[in-house]
């Protein structure tokens, strides 16, 4: 028993006498310092730098001049005033109108008391209207519009060709406008062709769906009875 304690007293001396070496060592290395730095993290959140404003400078810049003009005084500018430039619209041909001549009251209404008469000795069975001439009619836009009642009553729906036949049998074709409830083209031909001008009074009979008759009551021979 006391061999074996000395035995192991002496490997428990020999134990302690190698870890006070290894620790010398170690210090002689200066590993426990570096230990120690292996196990304490390294990377350190840097503080968050505050972003400082961004600041644009100002600054007045000299502009370089053309060596021909940079002795001459700087250009004076001035408000104007600029007249509009007009394109000149096309001129178109016009009728001279200035001899027109209009018809006086009374010989208008003359004109439409004749009309009047001749239309009752007309055939009833046939539709008629009466229609005063005034200068549109007859000199300017040759646009005659027809009566609205009329025109839905007893003329075709949609455009067609109306033939205007005179006193003398003579026949005219013109363009009625159903929408517009009107003559158009060929209107102008009748209307130069007779003479006709304002205050004549045109009775207007309705012989078939695309035909009518027309009688001519002048106003100068109202004028003169």
């Amino acid at each position: 028993m006391v061999v074996a304690k000395e035995k192991m007293m002496s490997y428990e001396e020999i134990r302690q006498k190698r870890v006070e070496e290894n620790k010398k060592r170690m210090e002689a290395l200066n590993l426990p310092q570096l230990s120690t730095l292996l196990h304490t993290p390294s990377f350190k959140p840097s503080p968050r730098k505050q972003m400082k404003p961004r600041t644009v400078e100002k600054q007045l810049v000299v502009v370089r001049r053309s060596s021909r003009v940079a002795n001459k005084p700087a250009p004076v500018y001035q408000e104007v005033l600029v007249d509009k430039v007009m394109i000149p619209r096309r001129v178109s041909k016009h009728r001279d109108l200035s001899n027109r001549v209009y018809a006086s009251d009374e010989a208008r209404a003359k004109a439409l008391e004749k009309a009047e008469k001749l239309e009752s000795g007309l055939d009833p069975h046939f539709p008629v209207f009466i229609k005063s001439m005034l200068q549109s009619h007859v000199t300017g836009g040759f646009w005659l519009g027809l009566p609205v009642h009329f025109c839905k009553t007893n003329l075709p729906k949609r455009d067609e060709v109306m033939t205007l036949v005179d006193e003398e049998g003579h026949e005219y074709p013109t363009i009625y406008l159903a929408k517009k409830t009107g003559l158009s083209g060929g209107w102008k031909g009748f209307a130069v062709a007779h003479g006709l001008v304002d205050g004549d009074a045109i009775v207007f009979q309705l012989l078939q769906r695309t035909t009518f008759k027309v009688y001519i009551i002048r106003v100068k021979d109202s004028e003169q009875s």
